[in-house]
């Protein structure tokens, strides 16, 4: 975080000063299970706000942002502000993800959280490779994709991978796709943690 909360004189008063994090960021949200006909993906994608204090963050959290709080067949994102949630986003055009699965409801809302204190608490070594997090619910299978920026770049790739298994406590193997290997339905796992 950038700045503490530090108490302020105000009048005689004293007021808490928010505290500040060190990047603006943005919840978006996306509901697949009533696509209109005919409309192209990311034409239900909703820009939900944008926030910068710690304050604003779990207010938002606690209210709204929450995985089991979604329907069926919808998605929360969790990205920098300023960058969209789609692949044509220039800032993820030579990306990919790290994506990890749940059929556990509740382990789907405890890696969300935990990924959202990881980003927004820079706790990761490359932060500015990351473009942002996007929780998936499915009636099957729930899933959890931290998007990057540079996709080739795969020591940064692999050091955000294992943070991540670490941040998020999955034992078992994730692996990470190139954006440009989804959009021509080859996607096929390149790295591995």
């Amino acid at each position: 975080m950038a700045t503490d909360g530090a108490a302020v004189d105000v009048g005689g008063e004293v007021a808490e000063q928010p505290h500040r994090l060190d990047k603006k960021w943005t919840f978006w949200f996306d509901n697949q299970s009533k696509p209109k006909l005919g409309a192209g993906w990311g034409n239900n994608l909703r820009n939900g706000y944008t926030f910068d204090t710690v304050e604003e963050f779990w207010c938002l959290y606690d209210q709204v942002f929450k995985p089991s709080k979604l329907p069926g067949n919808a998605d929360f994102h969790l990205f920098k502000a300023g960058i969209e949630p789609k692949w044509e986003d220039p800032e993820c055009a030579n990306g990919g993800k790290w994506t990890v699965t749940s059929s556990r409801k509740a382990n789907l809302e405890t890696m969300w959280f935990e990924t959202l204190m990881a980003l927004i608490g820079e706790q990761f070594d490359e932060a500015d490779e990351i473009c942002g997090v996007v929780a998936s619910v499915r009636q099957r299978q729930d899933k959890l994709s931290l998007w990057t920026k540079n996709a080739a770049n795969e020591a940064a790739q692999m050091s955000i991978g294992r943070k991540w298994k670490e941040i998020i406590d999955v034992t078992d193997k994730i692996t990470y796709n190139f954006h440009d290997d989804s959009k021509t339905r080859t996607s096929k796992g390149r790295y591995s943690v």
